[in-house]
């Protein structure tokens, strides 16, 4: 279940996605599969060769993308990976908020 964000937020995500751009949007986030994971970091682009490439550079493969039949295909950064993730581009503050 997601929560945490609102509408505003999401459609900002959507709109980076349009454009071609890697977009991040962080929101809590339980699931009983990961139980120790309380956010998600979801990263998303309409290109999915850039997204993949982007991807890389962090040891993400390609096959992890969830494809959408919506255009939002994106990774989903949890636990250590997306603290890692987010501090080296250097916006670790969405964990905080």
């Amino acid at each position: 279940m997601a929560f945490g964000i609102n509408r505003g937020q999401l459609a900002e995500w959507k709109q980076k996605i349009d454009k071609g751009e890697i977009a991040f949007l962080t929101h809590y986030w339980l699931d009983d599969r990961f139980p120790d994971c309380k956010t998600v970091t979801k990263v998303g682009c309409r290109d999915l060769e850039k997204l993949a490439e982007w991807g890389k550079k962090y040891g993400l493969k390609k096959e992890w993308i969830d494809h959408r039949k919506d255009s939002y295909s994106h990774f989903d950064l949890l636990g250590e990976k997306q603290k890692e993730i987010l501090q080296k581009e250097g916006i670790e503050e969405k964990l905080l908020k």
